[in-house]
């Protein structure tokens, strides 16, 4: 079965939610892959200004847009699971 949202076809669930809300996750949360320090600080720059926009149209009177950068908001708060263990060694805490 294929899923499409405004004429374009998702393929699998994140991109789903992106057509669907409009918001690039990874924007946001960060990719589930390595990114170097000038790849994370571009993304950030980027992922302010899209959240910046994000809040004056709903202040403006956009609810969606409203709703938008309160998921924004709630994306940035994340750390995606994969990423958090990858920093994670084994034997190295307190208790080792």
């Amino acid at each position: 079965m294929r899923t499409f949202v405004g004429g374009q076809e998702a393929h699998g669930e994140a991109e789903f939610a992106e057509l669907a809300l409009g918001i690039d996750i990874d924007l946001f949360r960060g990719p589930l892959e390595f990114e170097t320090d000038d790849e994370r600080a571009a993304r950030e720059d980027a992922a302010r200004d899209v959240f910046a926009d994000l809040v004056a149209m709903g202040e403006a009177g956009d609810e969606i847009a409203g709703w938008d950068a309160l998921y924004a908001d709630a994306l940035t708060r994340t750390v995606p699971f994969l990423r958090s263990v990858r920093g994670h060694r084994s034997g190295t805490g307190e208790a080792a």
